[in-house]
């Protein structure tokens, strides 16, 4: 063999050496990407339909959830869940109960703030399914942000008491516990049956009419919201419900002068801190529930009773119609059915003295710090 041909075949072994390991080098840099950016593309899957409708393939028994809502976070806690969550709200670290229940939520990367999604928190995570409310589904920057990191998205958004109960199971399904989800739906139901069955029979001039105020005095509810649903639910007249209220920024409001027109037997807030400033502010004082001093804070559990994210809708349902209507609900012992509830679907047992204070709604959620 003459050189040129040992030459030549020298070339071609090397040049096939190499082709080999560029192969193999662009395999490996594909897997990485794969990691990286898709942590669930590698696991079986599934197809859900989220709460707007959108179908959605999700990991089967996802590992490392992003909870960047706070409905679902909620849901995975009480679903026995909560050691999947890598991300949560800011909010859901104020809950003192649900810290006390699962204190590595405190711990938490918290991604979204004033409604903007910190990308880079959120990958630092590796969560491998992020939770997210409707806002972010509807806000199309923060969607492209998603998109591009290829995590899949589900969006958890309901505004009345069917809704909800299907958006609490789809978590279910989506967790592998569709179990937990039917005996939470069930029970949901049968307490909005019973106070519904109580109070059929109240004529419309016997009811009892309240004004929910929700983080602010004059942010009040809308026709199409869950408070809506479950003040109904429960007997009681919303007066704010149907009448004309001042959009802003996704929230309502009703002007104290309307306020004071509609002149509730009671009012209900959502943070204990309105109490005070209703009871004490000279402008609402005409009103009979301050003269009467029925302006009382909703029960705080894991959650504020009757809030938009809050899975103790039903309980909310109970505690205003037995408020409204003791005389029907004579029997109903709030402490009792509080108890039972945090026994049978966080699998914890209230002490005497906190129970006071969820029904109070004092002292179980923290302040912000910012």
């Amino acid at each position: 063999m003459n050189t040129a041909n040992m030459f030549r075949r020298m070339l071609r072994g090397c040049m096939i050496s190499l082709v080999c390991m560029l192969v193999l080098a662009a395999s490996l840099a594909g897997c990485g990407r794969q990691d990286n950016n898709n942590p669930s593309a590698s696991t079986p899957t599934r197809i859900i339909t989220d709460s707007i409708g959108r179908q959605v393939e999700v990991p089967v028994n996802p590992q490392r959830i992003a909870c960047l809502c706070p409905e679902a976070g909620y849901a995975i806690a009480m679903y026995g869940k909560a050691d999947t969550l890598v991300a949560t709200s800011g909010g859901m670290q104020r809950d003192i109960l649900l810290v006390e229940m699962f204190p590595r939520i405190k711990g938490l990367a918290v991604p979204k703030s004033d409604e903007v999604i910190n990308i880079e928190t959120l990958l630092s995570t590796k969560a491998d399914l992020v939770f997210v409310k409707g806002d972010t589904a509807s806000n199309e920057a923060e969607m492209d942000k998603l998109e591009k990191v290829n995590i899949p998205v589900v969006t958890v958004e309901f505004n009345n008491m069917a809704e909800q109960q299907y958006a609490m199971q789809m978590i279910a399904e989506i967790l592998g516990v569709q179990e937990e989800g039917r005996r939470y739906c069930e029970y949901y139901q049968q307490t909005v049956a019973e106070v519904q069955k109580r109070v059929a029979g109240i004529s419309d001039q016997d009811r009892v009419s309240i004004y929910h105020s929700t983080a602010e005095a004059i942010r009040t509810d809308t026709a199409d919201s869950l408070a809506a649903d479950w003040t109904k639910a429960a007997g009681v007249v919303n007066v704010s419900v149907g009448n004309n209220l001042k959009p802003d920024d996704g929230n309502h409001y009703a002007s104290l002068e309307q306020i004071l027109l509609w002149n509730p037997n009671y009012i209900l807030v959502n943070d204990p801190n309105l109490v005070g400033y209703i009871m004490g502010h000279e402008q609402w004082r005409p009103l009979q529930a301050v003269k009467n001093q029925k302006v009382l804070p909703l029960p705080i559990g894991i959650s504020r009773w009757g809030h938009p994210n809050s899975p103790e809708t039903p309980l909310a349902v109970l505690w205003t119609a037995k408020l409204a209507y003791p005389e029907l609900f004579e029997e109903w012992d709030m402490v009792k059915a509080t108890r039972d509830f945090y026994q049978e679907f966080f699998e914890w047992q209230l002490d005497q003295g906190t129970v006071e204070k969820m029904l109070q709604g004092t002292g179980m959620r923290a302040a912000k710090t910012k």
